[in-house]
């Protein structure tokens, strides 16, 4: 079964929007479909920053995590809501996400399980595309999980812990004394508040050159496809069960969205 491309990704994802502001419309409130080309962030380094030219100009990426940030608070939904009256702001969230989260449970791969209310416009718009919103909503759920599991595997791999050593010696005859990126994440202020860009941006150089040089980078990255797909095959049911409802939904998303183009023709 084979993966749904950007591509479908974006029609479902364009889909689903058109179908939460239709039912939000039906409860009595605006919902705004904001386009996807918004600051998204820095760029993500899950273990170590391997890209001395990124670091170079970024640093740790606090001038862009400042931008995203903005944006959200920009976002005309966001901007909406927090306009409302309380009772009218209560009513809104009952209506996107159901009055509880009953009605759907989802284990994780790590045996927690979760709730969501399978009422509300969320679970109807779903429901509309994916037709099966239980088996959705476990495969969403197990699928989901996967990304931090990798990453815990990776972080606590033994070779990963082995290559950890070489790097800490690299900072640490660069005048940066941390055992682990993990380390320095927990040490950086906060972007509202960063370091100064000359030192955010200096102990950045030093993490990607002494990734490179010490092998973390490249042993990291080992690791991230070995656990990638160990993890793959571990859950291959639930994966492909993600991808054969995302598939199978393409045509009744393509639908929505030529059905919203009809009705904004005819205005």
């Amino acid at each position: 079964m084979r993966e749904p491309t950007p591509q479908e990704e974006a029609t479902l994802e364009r889909a689903e929007q058109l179908l939460l502001r239709e039912c939000m419309r039906n409860h009595g409130f605006e919902y705004w479909i904001v386009s996807d080309d918004s600051p998204s962030g820095p760029r993500e380094f899950r273990y170590v920053i391997d890209d001395p030219d990124w670091a170079a100009e970024h640093g740790y990426g606090s001038g862009l995590q400042r931008e995203a940030t903005e944006s959200q608070e920009s976002d005309p939904n966001q901007r909406y809501f927090e306009s409302l009256p309380k009772e009218r702001r209560a009513a809104a969230l009952r209506a996107a996400n159901g009055p509880s989260p009953v009605g759907l449970t989802a284990t994780a791969p790590d045996g927690m399980e979760f709730g969501r209310s399978d009422r509300g416009c969320q679970s109807w718009a779903d429901r509309k595309l994916y037709d099966d919103l239980p088996a959705w909503f476990q495969a969403e759920t197990t699928v989901d999980a996967l990304p931090q599991i990798r990453y815990q595997r990776v972080v606590g791999d033994p070779r990963y812990q082995e290559a950890v050593r070489p790097w800490a010696e690299c900072m640490g005859a660069a005048g940066h004394d941390y055992a682990t990126p993990t380390e320095i994440r927990g040490a950086l202020p906060p972007p509202e508040d960063p370091l100064p860009r000359e030192e955010e941006i200096g102990l950045a150089l030093a993490e990607a050159r002494c990734a490179l040089d010490s092998g973390l980078a490249a042993t990291a990255a080992d690791l991230d496809e070995h656990h990638g797909e160990e993890l793959q095959r571990l859950h291959r049911s639930a994966v492909e069960a993600k991808h054969r409802l995302q598939l199978d939904a393409l045509p009744r998303a393509r639908s929505v969205i030529e059905e919203a183009e009809r009705m904004s023709g005819r205005q």
